[in-house]
């Protein structure tokens, strides 16, 4: 039988774009997803998309499947949302304080779409940057906090893993390596966000404990960094997301940090008195589905 838990995995696919990111999205285990996929093709005698195809690609069969979920969800998403007014009231606050400079980039639409979905939920944002934001939840003066902490203290859910890249000028002396270590650093200077040094990944987790010696010179804007690394003034040290047009179009280079990368990761926190409200769930949803759809190389948190 079509269940709607199928059509949500059809939906997920086009959106994340390959199996590994849909089972992300969905929470599910790859094996679970691809068991799923296969107990559909079984019933209607055929794929539902090209396998090889990136992004994926839906047969005819598969189209049609998405065209009924293009239908049934965003009405059945509606009636749950109703449903959770009619239980738990319909006003309430979020006021989103941020750790991360560079989040602006994907929550602006993220922000546009939660609206739609909850138009009598005043949303905000709390001015300025916080190298420490769960302190405004301690404080009162936020309800919700985006950010690289993952405290017992409150309700936290789970968003993204993604990777932190150096970014050089395109003839800069390390622009031939393939990926670059702790002592490639030695006598540079960091171009960094006005942030404490224990707040930056590269430095806290590379270049301090190794004692490698840097200069750092800040800058509030991304723009204003990325400026600064094509003019040769320094290296940087930025989220995958925050950096793709400008790689792309050649204005500046980029390079893994280590074997194995330098990765961080996105957590929500709110007060324990908010994880119970269902727009609160929901603009988590909004952030790990919009992200999944935009922000290359990203990993979902389980």
């Amino acid at each position: 039988m079509l269940e709607i838990r199928h059509l949500r995995t059809l939906a997920a696919l086009r959106s994340a774009g390959s199996l590994v990111r849909a089972a992300q999205l969905l929470n599910l285990t790859q094996s679970a997803l691809s068991h799923q996929i296969k107990l559909l093709e079984d019933r209607y005698g055929g794929p539902l998309f090209e396998r090889k195809s990136v992004p994926i690609g839906f047969t005819a069969i598969g189209a049609r499947l998405l065209r009924l979920a293009d239908m049934l969800l965003p009405e059945i998403e509606q009636a749950e949302r109703d449903v959770t007014r009619l239980m738990q009231g319909d006003q309430g606050q979020l006021r989103v304080a941020l750790e991360c400079h560079t989040c602006f980039d994907w929550l602006m639409p993220v922000m546009d779409e939660f609206r739609k979905r909850w138009p009598e939920v005043e949303i905000d944002l709390v001015s300025g940057f916080h190298s420490e934001p769960v302190d405004l939840l301690r404080a009162g003066n936020a309800d919700l906090v985006i950010g690289s902490d993952y405290s017992a203290q409150y309700a936290t859910f789970p968003l993204f893993r993604f990777e932190i890249l150096t970014v050089m000028a395109q003839k800069h002396r390390l622009a031939g390596q393939r990926r670059l270590t702790a002592a490639d650093f030695e006598g540079e200077t960091l171009i960094t966000y006005p942030v404490p040094e224990e707040r930056i990944d590269l430095i806290r987790e590379v270049l301090g404990p190794t004692g490698v010696q840097f200069t750092r010179r800040q800058a509030e804007l991304t723009v204003a960094i990325l400026q600064l690394v094509a003019s040769r003034r320094g290296i940087a040290a930025l989220p995958n997301w925050a950096i793709k047009n400008y790689v792309d179009y050649d204005y500046v280079i980029a390079r893994p940090v280590g074997e194995g990368g330098l990765w961080s990761d996105l957590y929500v926190s709110v007060p324990e008195a908010l994880r119970q409200k269902a727009y609160v769930a929901d603009f988590v949803k909004v952030i790990r589905e919009q992200c999944a759809a935009t922000l290359d190389g990203i990993k979902l948190l389980s």
